[in-house]
């Protein structure tokens, strides 16, 4: 049986020069056919150097089913490649973005949307259908800020899925847990979602290389709590950015030494986090 992501993967990882004319002309009809002038939910989508990954992005966006207006927005966060032109051939309105880091890239999203609600998009990933109408059935609630999901990765010649299903299950498992007391070291900005004007009350952090996802959710907590949402029919496919090129056992194997150092402290609850060295963004002189 055919995987609902399966014909975005046949553009995936193709510049857009490769993919069929009739295809991009259908994804570029289908964005514009969602775009609202009053949306009630903005979906942004941050992009650096993703020109072979973007256009399989945008196509699954074109076809969310949603009973809200929506606008769907891109920024071009200082690429090299030619992921601006992408975004130029679908036809889908977006914005540049100089500095560098996802901060920026983000922020730059919040300052231009229209939205209510403003759900975070990365460029490498593929979102199901009901995936903003599922996330808003948290988000909508009066005594939420943000919400957050799980997500997948889809499986390739290094990747089995039987072990996919198993390091998910073991990370997916570590995250349930961890959420009832340190929930903004859940969230991923592939999954997020959150209140707009609280978070344009907060600002998106861009002092810092990684990180601001869960940044911001902590600065949310006042306004609301961080809500999960545990639905596969919600859960969006992405590569394997995240886990390198290392094997599944490898990244497994790291993932439980970097989580099993002070593991006690996912059972306590924590209002403030000390950056390290290394992921300050040091100003140019």
């Amino acid at each position: 049986m055919a995987k609902w992501y399966e014909k975005y993967l046949s553009i995936y990882g193709k510049s857009y020069k490769e993919v069929p004319d009739e295809v991009l002309d259908r994804i570029k009809s289908q964005l514009a056919g969602r775009q609202s002038l009053e949306p009630v939910a903005s979906v942004v989508v941050i992009a650096y150097n993703e020109e072979k990954r973007l256009a399989a992005c945008l196509w699954s966006l074109s076809e969310l089913q949603t009973q809200y207006p929506i606008e769907i927005l891109g920024v071009n966060n200082n690429s090299k490649d030619e992921t601006e032109q992408v975004y130029q051939r679908l036809g889908l309105p977006y914005f540049n973005e100089t500095k560098q880091s996802p901060g920026f890239a983000r922020q730059c999203g919040l300052e231009h949307a229209k939205g209510k609600y403003h759900f975070c998009i990365d460029a490498d990933t593929f979102y199901p259908p009901r995936y903003v109408d599922l996330m808003m059935t948290k988000l909508t609630r009066p005594d939420v800020s943000c919400v957050s999901s799980f997500w997948s990765f889809f499986p390739d010649e290094q990747h089995s899925a039987f072990g996919l299903h198993l390091f998910e299950l073991a990370r997916d498992l570590f995250l349930y847990v961890q959420h009832f007391k340190r929930p903004e070291l859940c969230v991923r900005g592939m999954v997020f979602a959150f209140n707009t004007d609280y978070a344009r009350k907060v600002k998106i952090r861009t002092d810092i290389r990684r990180g601001e996802d869960g940044s911001l959710a902590l600065s949310l907590k006042p306004y609301g709590k961080i809500a999960f949402l545990y639905d596969r029919k919600a859960r969006p496919v992405t590569g394997y950015g995240t886990l390198g090129t290392q094997s599944l056992w490898q990244s497994f194997v790291q993932h439980v030494k970097v989580q099993g150092r002070g593991i006690t402290r996912i059972f306590f609850k924590k209002d403030h986090y000390e950056d390290s060295d290394d992921n300050l963004v040091k100003p140019k002189s």
